[in-house]
């Protein structure tokens, strides 16, 4: 893998237990490259996130993600792959009891952040960059979606990532408010990181144009100017 590469995969095919979903998949993704993973439900787009974050395993084919290569990853070795990888759902999956700071803090303790100052401080930096640093004693119910959205991105963004995957974050959001996310995930490919994003949503791409990797009837179509 060269050193500007975040992601790479060649000739990998991905099943759901014994049920092939995409086979024969090649493509790389860059440090500082926002992607576009396209395709209709169950097409095979959480299916290649899962892969790409150790939720399903790599039986076939090469890839590595953050360095680490998914075809030789041990179990103990997945939760140190997890903290170079920042994860955004569409449906949030916030800890609904507890504040913004809390849900923070909480992802900082479990992957071992312990002093108390540096913790405030990061927890501080991340909500300042999505934007949200005078909500953080607020519960995610006393949020709109697009804010709780916004945290996830924060939460994603604890352990200084190289790369995002983010499923569907704006399937949940108006057009309004989707708009802004995708804007703020722009904003952090910037910043040098590789960003892919698993949507149907056509009208994000059309305002954001970005390069596309399709799924479709099992195959993977990489390309950087139409979709078909």
């Amino acid at each position: 893998m060269t050193l500007d590469r975040s992601i790479s995969l060649d000739k990998v095919s991905i099943f759901q237990q014994h049920n092939l979903v995409l086979s024969n998949i090649t493509f790389h993704i860059d440090k500082g490259e926002m992607v576009y993973l396209l395709g209709k439900t169950g097409s095979g787009k959480s299916s290649l996130l899962k892969t790409l974050y150790s939720d399903l395993p790599l039986t076939a084919g090469e890839a590595t993600i953050a360095g680490y290569n998914l075809a030789a990853i041990k179990r103990k070795e997945i939760p140190h792959l997890r903290r170079k990888l920042g994860i955004v759902f569409q449906d949030f999956q916030l800890l609904t009891d507890r504040s913004v700071q809390e849900n923070l803090r909480f992802v900082l303790k479990a992957t071992g952040w312990k002093n108390k100052t540096e913790i405030a401080a990061r927890m501080e930096d991340v909500l300042t960059k999505v934007g949200l640093v005078t909500k953080a004693h607020k519960l995610p119910h006393e949020l709109s979606g697009g804010e709780q959205q916004r945290v996830a991105i924060a939460r994603a963004l604890l352990n200084d990532p190289e790369v995002i995957l983010a499923d569907e974050p704006t399937g949940n959001l108006d057009p309004e408010t989707s708009e802004g996310i995708i804007s703020l995930l722009l904003e952090i490919s910037r910043t040098g990181r590789a960003v892919l994003i698993a949507t149907h949503d056509l009208m994000m791409y059309q305002k954001f144009p970005s390069r596309i990797l399709k799924c479709e009837n099992g195959a993977l179509l990489d390309s950087s100017a139409t979709i078909s």
